[in-house]
């Protein structure tokens, strides 16, 4: 499985109203490991950033003055992101931002090159109703380091995406583990036998209880009723 996790910097926030890209930044997993492949691009937008994006990115007009234009970078994009399951923050952020630029070169949104188009977003939100799910705030809550995150900037930003989402959707993706060097353990011919062992039931202490049922009221708050539990306890 091939994964580009894409991060964009930008002039302003409105695709619509004429802003544009700056920077792009991709990092490449391929069965949930880092490639070696990226592809980063500082872009020149032909215009200037607005002052609240300029203290986001710290991306000068004069830094941009001499780089390419999206027309110069496109098809390496393109050809980055195709077949690959493409995963974003705040994704329709990002695609209006992409589809806009593609567009005014005549060529089709992204997400048709792509497998797919994956919010993580939306996966954080289902995560952590409730909560805030800005990459900073989940790097905190999923313990992924980034004090190196001054200023925003794609490139590193795709990195940490790339980290919280591996930690968002941490699970063996398989039952069977490879050994240290690579090669996979014993496989086995007849299922196991496993009547022996007697597994322990700890029940829950009165304080834990209590614990447990503040948070599920927390959660049943916090999605104002939705919580599947409380519907299915109700006679």
């Amino acid at each position: 499985m091939r994964q580009v996790f894409l991060d964009t910097e930008t002039t302003g926030l409105s695709a619509e109203g004429g802003d544009r890209i700056v920077e792009i930044g991709c990092i490449e997993l391929v069965d949930r490991r880092y490639s070696g492949r990226r592809l980063h691009h500082y872009v020149n937008p032909q215009r200037a950033s607005h002052p609240d994006a300029l203290r986001v990115h710290g991306i000068t007009e004069a830094f941009l003055a001499d780089k390419p234009l999206f027309a110069a970078i496109a098809d390496e994009l393109l050809d980055f992101v195709d077949g690959a399951e493409v995963v974003i923050h705040n994704a329709a952020f990002d695609l209006g931002f992409l589809d806009a630029e593609l567009a005014r070169l005549g060529r089709p949104p992204l997400a048709r090159r792509a497998a797919r188009v994956t919010d993580s977003l939306a996966l954080a939100r289902e995560s952590f109703p409730g909560k805030s799910n800005s990459l900073d705030a989940l790097c905190k809550r999923l313990e992924v380091d980034n004090r190196g995150r001054e200023l925003h900037g794609a490139l590193l930003d795709a990195g940490l995406l790339a980290e919280v989402y591996l930690r968002l959707t941490r699970g063996q993706g398989a039952l069977v583990i490879e050994a240290g060097d690579g090669r996979r353990g014993p496989q086995l011919d007849q299922p196991a036998d496993l009547r022996q062992f007697v597994l322990p039931v700890l029940p829950a202490s009165a304080d834990e209880a209590a614990a447990h049922e503040a948070v599920l009221a927390d959660i049943d708050r916090a999605s104002r009723g939705a919580t599947v539990w409380r519907r299915l306890a109700m006679p």
